[in-house]
């Protein structure tokens, strides 16, 4: 008879919780059960483990096992659990030292071989090991290059269940320290804003809406370059710091996008899904386990849907509440799980369902109010820029010496830009402008003077601005006076951001 205990990992969303592995072998009819809200895939483990321990050269203990996964009320799923579970049998039944199997965590799935798998979410999972106090965590050696991206930790990497077993008992060599992977160059290597011939108009609201982290809508003729456009927004932002890369690459993790040699994802990413996405895939889900959909992949960046009006409507709604809120939350009758979905979204749509010119256009007014209601207006009031892409000119297509700006010289005006909106709103804690609560852009102290504001107010007198698009363009008017470095909003800045918020400008605006 023998007790002993280790830990494992598990994970709810991007948040991992410690899990206690407690093992009791004791006299009875030969079997392992499982206690702790184990799903299948957990108690289907046994056979695995069984195979794994004898295949290692170890003995599988005829006996009575009982594993306890502790806390018990928290539901424990996947394969993550079958090293720790394997190790803590054998420190039961007295094949290893339990004090050895006790001091650290162990991730990893378990093959018929003994050998060590990989498992998604290694990364959030030694992020809630280090905040639980474990001080050495064992992992697949294809996990090491991720699992060494959190400091603090002493990660190491096995690549079988023997050599673990020898290493704790003394008779082979220790398991090898898990570096970080070299990280790739940190060069621009997007498709470059030069590349975009004219669109003077779409490539100024482009700067706008990366400098204020805004959302933005596109509409035009096709091969207009609504999609160049929308594709180098990211290389727009500013790389991720720390704490966002780190944010980033758990999701990543998570959604089993991270291969060997992974490094933290320091460039804002993008996400285009085909219009024929289900919701599902665009906004997270699964029967069990539900996993990030492209809104969670594209936390911190960019998501961009190309033709939008083809996404069905439902797909297009499910967007509003993570557009307001940041996150997005999953109910299963498993339970609840949270992504974060703070991300820029990109529309990009044909003026109407025949896309041709206008003189050309032979569609009636009710197939263009049906193309034009696929977008609904609760999702497009979350819109801050609205720009219509007009089909390049003969001759800014063939300009040869024209010099056009480059995502390099763009983004370095962004980049001031975002700086003196950190400085600006360092109070809140907040970061970019899109992000500012609208009762902080109404206070005395931010409001601009009424005269300024006339032409807002009387549009949201009307009717034609709603309070949440009076507060996205006042939003927008302070990037558009960050770009200029003007420290306080003016009657221009409102003007430019109720253009872009509405096609609308004032004909006497200096």
């Amino acid at each position: 008879m023998g007790l002993a205990k280790t830990l494992a990992v598990g994970l709810s969303g991007i948040d991992g919780h410690v899990v206690e592995v407690e093992c009791d072998i004791s006299a009875g009819l030969p079997g392992m059960s499982f206690t702790g809200r184990a799903d299948g895939s957990v108690v289907e483990s046994r056979d695995r483990l069984r195979a794994a321990v004898h295949n290692c050269g170890a003995d599988w203990p005829n006996r009575k096992i009982t594993v306890a996964l502790l806390p018990a009320d928290t539901p424990k799923r996947g394969s993550r659990f079958d090293l720790a579970v394997g190790l803590a049998v054998l420190a039961a039944d007295g094949q290893l030292p339990p004090p050895a199997v006790a001091a650290a965590a162990w991730i990893a799935e378990l093959g018929l071989t003994g050998a060590l798998r990989p498992v998604r979410g290694v990364l959030p999972a030694v992020v809630a090991a280090r905040a639980h106090g474990v001080e050495r965590v064992v992992v697949a050696r294809a996990n090491a290059a991720e699992a060494a991206l959190v400091d603090g930790v002493d990660v190491r990497a096995a690549d079988d269940l023997g050599q673990i077993v020898r290493w704790l008992t003394g008779e082979g060599p220790a398991l090898d320290r898990a570096a970080v992977a070299a990280a790739a160059t940190d060069g621009r290597a997007g498709p470059d804003l030069a590349d975009v011939a004219g669109q003077g108009m779409a490539r100024r609201a482009l700067e706008i809406t990366a400098a204020g982290g805004h959302h933005l809508y596109l509409v035009g003729s096709p091969g207009a370059g609504k999609t160049m456009l929308a594709e180098r927004l990211p290389d727009l932002l500013p790389p991720l710091d720390d704490a966002a890369a780190l944010e980033v690459t758990a999701i990543h993790s998570i959604a089993g996008l991270l291969g060997e040699g992974a490094t933290l994802v320091r460039r804002p990413p993008i996400r285009a899904p085909h219009h024929t996405a289900s919701l599902a895939a665009l906004v997270g889900g699964g029967s069990h386990l539900a996993r990030p959909g492209a809104i969670s992949l594209a936390h911190r960046g960019v998501l961009f849907l190309d033709e939008a009006p083809e996404f069905a409507p439902a797909s297009l709604d499910a967007l509003r509440q993570p557009l307001e809120s940041g996150t997005v939350v999953l109910l299963r009758a498993g339970g609840a799980v949270t992504y974060p979905a703070r991300f820029q979204l990109v529309l990009a749509a044909n003026p109407c369902s025949c896309a041709a010119r206008p003189s050309e256009c032979v569609c009636s007014a009710h197939a263009l109010r049906r193309h034009r209601q696929r977008l609904s207006g609760p999702l497009m009031d979350r819109i801050d820029l609205r720009v219509r892409v007009e089909p390049v000119a003969r001759a800014a297509l063939l300009d040869r010496g024209g010099a056009r700006e480059s995502t390099a010289e763009v983004a370095q005006r962004v980049a001031e830009a975002r700086r003196r909106a950190v400085e600006r709103w360092a109070p809140t804690g907040l970061r970019v402008n899109a992000d500012i609560p609208g009762s902080v852009l109404r206070s005395r102290q931010w409001l601009p003077p009424a005269g300024a504001l006339q032409r807002a107010e009387e549009l949201l007198e009307r009717g034609e601005l709603s309070a949440r698009g009076f507060d996205r363009v006042l939003r927008t008017a302070w990037t558009i006076a960050d770009l200029a470095g003007v420290p306080a909003l003016d009657r221009d800045a409102l003007e430019e951001a109720l253009f872009f918020r509405a096609g609308t400008v004032e004909a006497s605006a200096a």
